[in-house]
């Protein structure tokens, strides 16, 4: 008995793991095989396709069993040329007139400058030339006593020199006043707003009657509004009382319209105007 126990476990096999390792690599192979047929190309259906897609981008008729089917023909437009932009043409004849204005106004600079040689070396007139004109500068001390709009002797004569310069010209002239910061309150006066406008007037009152006309003429008063120093010293005072003669380079080709402006009788501000205008 104990015998044949013995041969029993000694026939005993002990390789049938080998039998489901084959059959798991039979299943495998069978899966790859059936992977590799769906991952083939047809080359002759890819052939015919790409023959196809040649011909529609050729624009070629496609002909088949039964009908021809004409392809529409895309028409590429090229796009237009970018051309500069013409540049205006500078006319002769109005640069030949800059050319003599902008001369014309650095004669009277000069001119203006050699008449008031004596205060501009003094330091009391300061003639400078700009894009929109000369601009004479003078200190309202060699004009007016403090807190008058009276011209002295030696003012008036200054200030004839400088109009017989700009008589004969055609330009636009705005005289300037301007103060400095202290407050004045007199009876003729009752601010440095009235000191300014009357000393500009003043001056362009002389002006009228040494020989410029009167449409040329503007006069403004700006009181302290416009200062070119401080006002903390006597001396940045100084410079802010000043009155200044603008000399206006015209360049437009067309003369305003000397005839005033006429409102339309529907306007509203008519109404509230004086006199009916």
């Amino acid at each position: 008995m104990r015998r044949r126990r013995k041969l029993d476990e000694e026939h005993d096999n002990h390789e049938r793991w080998l039998v489901s390792y084959a059959d798991f690599i039979t299943l495998l192979f069978a899966f790859f095989v059936v992977m590799y047929s769906l991952s083939s190309i047809n080359e002759g259906k890819y052939r015919v396709l790409s023959d196809s897609l040649v011909q529609a981008f050729r624009n070629v008729t496609v002909n088949d069993s039964s009908e021809q089917i004409a392809l529409p023909q895309v028409t590429v437009v090229p796009p237009r040329p970018v051309t500069a932009q013409a540049v205006p043409a500078v006319d002769p004849q109005a640069e030949v007139r800059r050319r003599e204005m902008a001369q014309r106004m650095r004669n009277m600079a000069d001119d203006i400058r050699r008449v008031l040689n004596p205060l501009t070396q003094a330091g009391q007139v300061n003639v400078t030339e700009g894009a929109f004109g000369v601009s004479v500068e003078i200190n309202a001390s060699l004009l007016f006593a403090p807190g008058d709009a009276a011209l002295g002797t030696q003012a008036v004569n200054a200030l004839r020199a400088v109009a017989q310069v700009l008589a004969p010209a055609g330009f636009p002239i705005t005289v300037e006043g301007h103060t400095d910061a202290v407050p004045i309150s007199t009876f003729r006066f009752p601010s440095n707003w009235e000191l300014s406008a009357v000393r500009a007037s003043t001056v362009a009152r002389l002006f009228i009657d040494s020989g410029v006309q009167p449409d040329r003429l503007t006069v403004a008063g700006y009181a302290d509004q416009r200062p070119v120093a401080g006002n903390s010293t006597e001396e940045e005072r100084g410079r802010n009382r000043r009155v200044t003669i603008l000399i206006e380079s015209r360049t437009a080709d067309v003369a305003p319209d000397p005839r005033p402006a006429s409102i339309p009788a529907g306007d509203p501000i008519r109404s509230i105007l004086p006199g009916g205008f």
